[in-house]
């Protein structure tokens, strides 16, 4: 489900100013207006341009009666207008034959052109170039429709219906073809006279080639690609319920225990068609392509075996497709955690020396930074401690550097970012200010850019020396609106897991008219799922809406349980091979202690809302702890874990065989006969993440075992259902305040209620 609110709800909005009188109307008002608190924290950021000193960056500062273009040279420290404003507007009023609107830079959107002289953008539908000398504005040459879809990436396929990205066609290193997909085999499309030539020939229905992954060699000569057997897995059908005739798609699917795509990575020659087959060790994987040394001598990718113990960084020879283990990770639970998560490819860093790489290893307990030869040995290890390696932000090879974020402070989510040799010394942090940081640094690797804010604390833009020395700060955020609407701090805190020992961390947020001597609702944001944290903490990183459903009333709130990332491998080992266990332990141990040290919490009107993996935790609680949780929404649920993607559990439960008695427990439907409270259930039937059928058998259950539940169908909706977001989000609201009742005095508000018919 989406982690953050970005869009206002168009359809329901009706807004009432936080003036009126009646309380339930100021609480609606305040609702909505949170519902886009993007919009309500003005500034704090910077999107830096990098220009061709690879030192300087301009950037815009832009509000609708104002733009101005400004350009920051870190090394003489200073920041200084790109344009003469009054000049540049006198120009395009020569040109345009009238005065351009507002009072500021009259274009916001451009690029810099012959040698940063001049500059390209649109304005009134037409393209315009501006000398940065003169000032002069003249018509732009604009590519011809033909010229332009020639050179521009077309789209292969979209996201839809999983929840990835969409796929669009491969520009070539040296810009001249575009590797595009038709019919299950690869094509080039020429970039300069649009003439497509089929680069392979032998792709079939349900074994052909994919795109997805593919990686160009430096040169351009050479296509590195997957060719993906799926055959012999289960079909699954999606639906179309909304044409005249119903019809029916059929996607192959691997569920939990069943057969896995077998992926045959091959290097294919662009001359002469030829096609070599990589020789990897036989039996189900994932493999994944990571990319060319610089030399193209070698293609460097990852093989991961199904149960995700063992990790192999491979090289292949292009041309006999000769392959060797360079290096095998091993574990003896999982390595990293979820298959088809993007992050576990971020393990591996190449170094643009050609003979050095870097790899993230969890060997000792927490995520590290080691440096590797392309013979598999071990160099040096590069940091060490007991907090985790995030990612690797940037490598300066000629001065020997790393930058990379990872979690080493006392407080322990803050994300900062950090340094440290190639020879393993002069580890430093380079950044200043509690809560989130993320640094875009400079081609010339001499500077950054930081944007950092925490959950209290709005974005903060900064320009900082390789060495983490200040130079100037950017931007600022400013909430003012918020405070003026009685804007409530978001509370950090801490409680103990069901172990009674381990700290876990939440957030906790309240309405914006906040009377401590009352008594409010109270409902979680769950996620749950292990191969990432839910707690959102840099500002406006709010899980589900939490913030704006407060304002409603409600107390609101949201935490890291055991069996979650970040925070090193016994933490996150809890789930290994016990999903569906330890989880709603430890966040009910987690809302007793809060209740108990906030009287205003009513805990006798809870409620729990997920999405995912947070549907199946919902559901999860509300058979698990049903005289803790009173109310629940689910989205895109799933009940039982023999439903689910192979890829997306098996490494954290095990395989099928060796488990078995783990899948069973970690089912709900087997519990649907303890469920007393209100349940809502939503789910797009076009969702192949997790699979309608889930919620289907869900269904089945509540209705066998005679339990009352809800249920919002949403027709060709896939896994985000962000083609209906505006309902979802009304849905969820109206449930929430006609089941939880914000504003009824006593904490035995539930008990006339709960159980009965929804």
């Amino acid at each position: 489900m989406p982690r953050s609110l970005a869009g206002t709800l168009g359809l329901f909005i009706v807004a009432a100013p936080l003036t009126a009188q009646d309380p339930a109307a100021r609480r609606e008002a305040a609702y909505r207006r949170i519902l886009d608190l993007p919009s309500l924290a003005k500034g704090g950021t910077v999107r830096a341009s990098w220009m061709a000193d690879s030192a300087s960056f301009w950037y815009v500062d832009s509000t609708p009666d104002r733009t101005v273009a400004y350009r920051i040279d870190p090394r003489r420290n200073t920041r200084e207008p790109l344009f003469d404003v009054a000049r540049a507007r006198q120009g395009v009023a020569s040109a345009l034959g009238h005065e351009p609107p507002y009072a500021g830079l009259p274009f916001s959107a451009f690029s810099l052109t012959s040698g940063e002289r001049s500059a390209r953008f649109t304005l009134e539908d037409r393209e315009w170039q501006i000398d940065r000398a003169t000032y002069a504005v003249t018509p732009a040459r604009s590519l011809t429709p033909v010229e332009r879809d020639r050179q521009t990436p077309r789209l292969v396929r979209p996201g839809w219906p999983t929840t990835g990205p969409d796929l669009f066609e491969l520009r070539s290193p040296d810009g001249r073809w575009l590797a595009t997909e038709r019919e299950e085999n690869l094509w080039l499309r020429s970039t300069q006279d649009g003439r497509v030539e089929q680069l392979t020939s032998d792709g079939q229905k349900d074994f052909g080639w994919s795109l997805a992954g593919a990686k160009w060699s430096p040169h351009g000569l050479r296509l590195a690609a997957l060719k993906v057997d799926q055959r012999s897995l289960e079909r699954l059908p999606l639906l179309h319920w909304l044409k005249p005739n119903e019809e029916v798609e059929w996607l192959r699917y691997s569920k939990v225990g069943g057969a896995l795509a077998r992926q045959d990575p091959c290097i294919i020659d662009v001359l002469s068609r030829r096609e070599v087959k990589l020789e990897l060790e036989p039996g189900d994987a994932y493999v994944d392509l990571i990319g060319w040394l610089p030399d193209g001598s070698e293609l460097v990718l990852m093989r991961g075996t199904r149960d995700f113990k063992r990790l192999d960084v491979i090289a292949a020879d292009p041309a006999t497709g000769k392959t060797r283990v360079v290096l095998p990770e091993t574990q003896p639970t999982f390595i990293k955690g979820i298959a088809l998560n993007p992050g576990w490819r971020d393990l591996l860093t190449l170094l643009d020396d050609g003979k050095r790489f870097l790899f993230i290893s969890e060997r000792d307990g927490w995520d590290h930074i080691y440096l590797y030869d392309l013979k598999g040995n071990l160099l040096k290890r590069l940091t060490s401690g007991t907090w985790p390696v995030l990612r690797i932000v940037s490598v300066d090879t000629r001065n020997g550097w790393v930058y990379f974020n990872a979690h080493a402070e006392s407080r322990l989510y803050d994300t900062h970012v950090y340094r440290v040799g190639l020879d393993g010394q002069g580890f430093k942090r380079l950044t200043e200010g509690t809560g989130t940081h993320a640094a875009t640094f400079s081609p010339s690797k001499e500077f950054f850019v930081d944007t950092h804010s925490n959950v209290d604390r709005p974005p903060t833009t900064e320009l900082r020396r390789a060495d983490g020395t200040l130079l100037q700060v950017l931007a600022r955020g400013n909430i003012d609106s918020l405070r003026s609407m009685g804007w409530q701090d978001p509370e950090e805190f801490t409680a103990k897991a069901a172990d009674g020992t381990t700290d876990l961390y939440g957030v906790l947020y309240r309405p914006f008219d906040f009377d401590p001597t009352k008594r409010y609702p109270v409902i979680e944001f769950i996620y749950g799922g292990p191969q990432r944290t839910n707690v959102g903490r840099a500002f406006g990183n709010i899980a589900g809406g939490a913030v704006a459903l407060a304002q409603l009333g409600f107390i609101t709130y949201v935490v890291d349980a055991r069996g979650t990332a970040e925070r090193g491998k016994a933490f996150q080992d809890v789930v290994y091979r016990n999903f569906g266990r330890n989880e709603i332990p430890d966040h009910v141990a987690v809302l007793e202690q809060l209740g108990a040290a906030r009287p205003y919490m009513d805990l006798g009107r809870v409620a729990i809302m997920g999405g995912s993996w947070g549907g199946y935790m919902t559901v999860r609680a509300m058979v698990l702890a049903p005289d803790t949780y009173h109310v629940g929404v689910a989205t895109a649920p799933v009940g039982d874990l023999y439903d689910h993607a192979a890829g997306a559990i098996e490494p954290y439960m095990g395989l099928l065989e060796s488990n078995r008695a783990g899948y069973d427990y970690a089912s709900s439907l087997r519990l649907a006969d303890r469920l007393k409270g209100h349940l809502l259930l939503m789910h797009g039937t076009s969702d192949v993440n997790a699979t309608f059928s889930a919620t289907m058998k869900l269904a089945d259950g509540f209705t066998r075992a005679g339990k009352p539940y809800d249920l919002r169908v949403f027709s060709e909706q896939n896994h985000s259902v962000n083609g209906i977001f505006d309902y979802w989000m009304e849905t969820t609201r109206q449930y929430f305040v006609e089941h939880l009742r914000p504003g009824a005095p006593t904490r035995d508000s539930m008990k006339s209620t709960q159980g009965s018919q929804p």
